[in-house]
């Protein structure tokens, strides 16, 4: 960490949510048996991906229209990528990719909307490719403290969490013939700092109880790092990893929907001791397409490396990934497939 940085980290707490405190404050260790990038939380995107040809490839990265998604898109494909980008709008979809250089492909996502997330699915079965790279980016955060419901679950948990896991559900079947696949998922240091003291609300996953954007949102990040251990455990012996990161505090559009308060104070964070786009998007970049990392899974990254978190949280409580797996099948089993791996002969890129 550059010296002005751990500085203002050391001295200036009181312009600091308390969350961000907590994390300053937790140790983060190398996660053993995964090797160390040279990367930082001061690369770029670019840094990353220098002097690595992605032709042949192909990426499908959800919310590409703006923030680290678009970011993501843009690298990916200029170093060679065929990246599929969605958006719940299809025009800003569709804007994104006509800004990027390289060959991109717009799908309309809406992640709150399960009928949605299939017919995007099937939008990119048609394309009769494999999938090299799932990246799991696309977030929802706010409501001004009004809670919502979508089919009787959170709105938060419902988006981040079930969309994406129908989404990985319905494409899985090309990530087995890729030569070596990844999924990549953008979860959060929420995750660990914010999340209920219990870990996944199980019994109250319409968040009924002391209800709060923040820990709502921090709610669904856990679920995301979760979902991501437990398909770890599941494609064992297969070509495919599964992995979890924090990309960074980023001024993204992703507060959108919050409140006025929420707004300036994430804002302030971002620009004091937080990344810049390219940074944020950096540590995806690196999960994705890392040849060091082939063997990787189940692994958690903040700033391009795999880090083990001490303290008190559920990140790696893999029973607790085993029953969130089990709820989310019985929440989304009208859209869920099962799964049968397709003849690699016939497919052409």
């Amino acid at each position: 960490m550059k010296p002005d940085r751990r500085r203002f980290l050391a001295y200036s707490g009181a312009a600091l949510t308390a969350s961000q405190l907590v994390a300053c404050g937790r140790s983060l260790e190398p996660t053993a048996g995964v090797p160390r990038s040279r990367f930082d939380e001061d690369s770029s995107a670019e840094e990353v991906l220098a002097g690595i040809d992605l032709s042949g490839k192909v990426a499908v990265v959800t919310g590409c229209s703006s923030g680290i998604g678009l970011e993501t898109m843009r690298v990916l494909a200029a170093h060679g990528a065929y990246v599929v980008g969605s958006s719940r709008s299809i025009r800003r979809a569709e804007d994104a990719c006509r800004g990027v250089v390289g060959v991109t492909s717009p799908v309309q996502l809406d992640l709150g909307d399960l009928d949605s997330v299939v017919a995007c699915a099937e939008t990119i079965l048609a394309m009769r490719t494999p999938i090299d790279m799932l990246i799991c980016n696309a977030g929802y955060l706010g409501g001004a403290n009004d809670r919502r419901l979508i089919n009787g679950v959170e709105k938060h948990f419902a988006i981040n969490h079930l969309g994406h896991f129908v989404l990985v559900n319905r494409v899985l079947q090309r990530l087995f013939i890729a030569e070596q696949a990844r999924i990549v998922m953008v979860s959060s240091r929420r995750a660990y700092t914010d999340a209920p003291e219990r870990g996944i609300l199980f019994d109250d996953l319409g968040f009924q109880h002391d209800y709060d954007d923040l820990p709502a949102y921090a709610h669904s990040k856990l679920a995301n790092a979760l979902f991501s251990l437990r398909l770890s455990e599941l494609l064992r012996g297969t070509r495919i990893t599964s992995n979890a990161l924090h990309p960074g505090v980023i001024d993204t559009d992703i507060d959108r929907n919050a409140n006025a308060v929420q707004r300036f104070g994430l804002k302030l964070v971002a620009a004091l001791a937080g990344k810049t786009i390219p940074q944020g998007a950096a540590t995806s970049c690196y999960v994705a397409t890392a040849e060091a990392l082939g063997a990787t899974s189940g692994a958690f990254f903040e700033d391009c490396n795999a880090v083990t978190i001490g303290g008190e949280h559920h990140l790696y409580d893999r029973s607790m990934a085993a029953r969130l797996m089990q709820v989310s099948e019985e929440l989304t089993s009208d859209y869920l497939v099962e799964q049968k791996i397709p003849d690699k002969e016939d497919f052409k890129r």
